[in-house]
């Protein structure tokens, strides 16, 4: 469909396609070549582009967008949210008020040391998680580092969260 020289090829049917090719590049790890047919589309728009192609643009690049409108009105749930899905597909965000140290995690990684920060033991982590509490532990035990501690009680300030 994105290739011009192909018979199956239709410029204004891949420009309709950008915003499904973007999350299907985020899900199959393809994002350089999405960006590219991104770039493509955008550059095939002008200045003024169809409803539907301006609607398959913005569906492209939503989340960076989403994210950053939450962190400017002060929503940090909601931009959370936004930067645990950009992590999630490979995005590093930084955070409004700056918690750098939390953006080195893995998804799971933040999730378990945000469940430990709020006192849930491996175990109950685990049975929450479906996961063994020794995996819960190995999680643990990478994320330390990365957040510059050495004790889960360290966990709550790390994270910029109250102790439980």
């Amino acid at each position: 469909m994105l290739d011009p020289n192909d018979p199956a090829g239709h410029y204004r049917m891949a420009s309709w396609a950008v915003g499904d090719l973007a999350e299907a590049a985020l899900h199959s790890g393809r994002r350089d070549e999405a960006r590219a047919a991104l770039a493509r589309a955008e550059a095939s728009a002008g200045p003024i582009p169809s409803p539907r192609l301006r609607i398959a643009l913005d569906y492209a690049r939503p989340l960076r967008a989403a994210k950053e409108a939450f962190d400017a009105l002060g929503s940090p749930p909601f931009s959370d949210r936004a930067r645990r899905e950009l992590r999630a597909a490979g995005v590093q965000s930084r955070p409004a008020g700056g918690r750098a140290a939390a953006d080195g995690l893995t998804p799971q990684e933040l999730q378990i040391a945000h469940m430990a920060a709020r006192g849930l033991s491996n175990r109950e982590i685990g049975r929450r998680l479906y996961l063994s509490h020794r995996t819960v532990g190995a999680h643990l035990y990478r994320a330390f580092p990365k957040l510059g501690i050495t004790a889960r009680g360290q966990l709550p300030g790390a994270l910029g969260t109250s102790p439980p």
